[in-house]
C-alpha cells in the first residue's frame, strides 16, 4: 500500500534528468526495462525469464525517499554496474545466491571511484572508516569480496546495525530464484542483448563523453566487448521462442472438459525455421564454406529450409535440410546483395523464424513478420553496413 506521506516517483519521467551528465549510463538505460514493484524495498535488476532482457525494478517511495538527485543517480549507476558486471547472469559461488554473495557483489561496485562520495549513508563500501569494512581494500572483484567475507557474512545485521543489505542500497531478493528460473539459452540471449546495448551505449559515449565512467572502467567495459557468446545456446533459444503451437483433433486423447463427448486435443509444437545464405559475390568462398559448417551443427538441432540468395531467390535452389543429415557448402549464386528477397519470401511462405548468413553488406531490409537473427563472421559483426531492429541480434562466428 502507497504510504501518502511520500509523493510516488515515476522514474522514467526522471530518467532523462537523473543522467543527463551521464552520455554512457543514458544510451544502456534506454535499452534497459524499467517496472514499478513495490514488493521490494529499494530497487534490483534481473532478467526477464520469458523474454530474455534485463529489467530495472524499483520501488517509487524508496527513490521518493532519497534525499538529493545526486543518490538517486547513484543507486541507478549501481544497478547498472550490476549487469555490466553480470552479477545477475554470471557464474554463481559455489554456496549459490546468499547475502554472502550480495555483501561481495555490492561492495564490488561501491568501492569506484565514481560511487564512493555519492551513494546515501548505510550502503557497503570497502575501506570506510569505522565500517565493518574498513580492512577491505577497495578495486577488488565480487569473488575476491567473497573469498574475503567470513561463513555466514550477511545473514544477521549489516553496516550501521541495520537488517541484512542495509536500508539503501540495491535489493537482490529474486536474484536466486529468478536464477534457478533461467535456462542456460536465456542467459546467453540476454548476455548477447547486453553486449549489444552496452556496444551501442560506448559508440555514444564516445561521441557525447563518457560522463563520470573512469578510464581503468572504459577499458574494462570495452575488453568485456570482446568476449564470444555460444551460438549454440543462442540457436536452441531463438528454434525454442520461434515455435508455434498447432492444436490437433485427437480420437486417443480423451477430452478433460467434454470426456466422450468431444474428441480430445492434441498439441505439436514445431518451429518452421528458413536460413538464407547470403551467396553474393562478397561473401568470400571460406567464408560461405564456415557458414555450411554451422549449419552441420545447427542440423544437430532442428529441420530448417535453406534459402540461397544474392539479389533474389530462385524458389527451385531452396531445400530442406533434414535433421541429422550432414551436406558439403556449395555455390549456387555470386549476384550483388539484397536481403528484400529473403526476406519476402519467408514472409509468404510464413516460416517461424529466420536466419541471415551473411557479411552484412546491403541495405537495411523490410520487417520480418517471424523472428530475424543474423550471424557473421565477427569482423563483420562489428562493422556492419545497417543497424538491425532493437529485437534482432547480430552473432559472430569463427572463420
Amino acid at each position: 500500500m502507497t504510504n501518502p506521506a511520500i509523493p510516488t516517483f515515476d522514474l522514467n519521467q526522471h530518467m532523462a534528468r537523473l543522467l543527463l551528465d551521464e552520455p554512457f549510463f543514458a544510451s544502456l538505460s534506454r535499452r534497459i526495462d524499467k517496472r514499478i514493484k513495490t514488493d521490494i524495498k529499494t530497487a534490483g535488476v534481473w532478467v526477464n525469464e520469458h523474454t530474455g532482457n534485463f529489467e530495472l525494478l524499483y520501488n517509487p517511495e524508496f527513490f521518493a525517499s532519497l534525499a538529493t538527485d545526486t543518490e538517486r543517480l547513484a543507486i541507478l549507476k549501481h544497478e547498472f554496474y550490476h549487469i555490466i558486471f553480470l552479477h545477475v547472469t554470471g557464474r554463481l559461488p559455489e554456496g549459490g545466491m546468499s547475502k554472502k554473495w550480495n555483501y561481495a557483489t555490492d561492495l564490488a561496485i561501491n568501492g569506484l571511484p565514481d560511487m564512493v562520495n555519492a551513494l546515501p549513508k548505510g550502503c557497503l563500501i570497502p575501506a570506510e572508516k569505522g565500517s565493518m569494512f574498513e580492512s577491505f581494500p577497495v578495486g577488488l572483484s565480487a569473488d575476491q569480496y567473497y573469498a574475503m567475507l567470513p561463513d555466514g557474512e550477511g545473514e544477521g545485521e549489516g553496516q550501521d546495525g541495520q537488517e541484512g543489505d542495509g536500508d539503501k542500497q540495491g535489493s537482490h531478493d529474486g536474484w536466486g530464484e529468478n536464477d534457478s528460473k533461467l535456462s542456460d539459452a536465456v542467459k546467453e540471449i540476454a548476455k548477447e542483448r547486453l553486449k549489444n546495448s552496452i556496444r551501442e551505449a560506448a559508440k555514444d559515449a564516445t561521441k557525447k563523453g563518457w560522463g563520470s565512467v573512469g578510464s581503468d572502467m572504459r577499458k574494462e567495459i570495452m575488453d568485456r566487448l570482446s568476449t564470444s557468446v555460444d551460438w549454440r545456446k543462442t540457436l536452441r533459444y531463438f528454434i525454442k521462442t520461434s515455435t508455434r503451437s498447432s492444436k490437433v483433433s485427437s480420437i486417443k486423447r480423451i477430452n478433460r472438459r467434454y470426456p466422450r463427448v468431444h474428441a480430445g486435443r492434441k498439441v505439436k509444437r514445431t518451429a518452421r525455421i528458413a536460413v538464407a545464405i547470403d551467396q553474393s559475390g562478397s561473401v568470400s568462398d571460406q567464408m560461405l564454406a564456415a557458414f555450411f559448417n554451422e549449419l552441420d551443427g545447427l542440423a544437430q538441432l532442428a529441420e530448417f529450409t535453406v534459402v540461397p540468395f544474392d539479389t533474389e531467390v530462385d524458389e527451385s535452389l531452396v531445400y530442406v535440410w533434414k535433421k541429422g543429415q550432414r551436406r558439403k557448402w556449395e555455390r549456387v549464386k555470386c549476384g550483388g546483395t539484397d536481403f528484400n528477397p529473403p526476406t519476402e519470401y519467408v514472409n509468404k511462405n510464413q516460416f517461424d523464424g529466420m536466419i541471415v548468413l551473411t557479411d552484412m553488406e546491403a541495405s537495411k531490409p523490410i520487417a520480418c513478420k517471424g523472428q530475424r537473427m543474423w550471424m557473421t563472421t565477427k569482423y563483420y559483426a562489428d562493422r556492419p553496413y545497417f543497424k538491425p531492429s532493437s529485437t534482432e541480434r547480430i552473432i559472430a562466428i569463427d572463420v
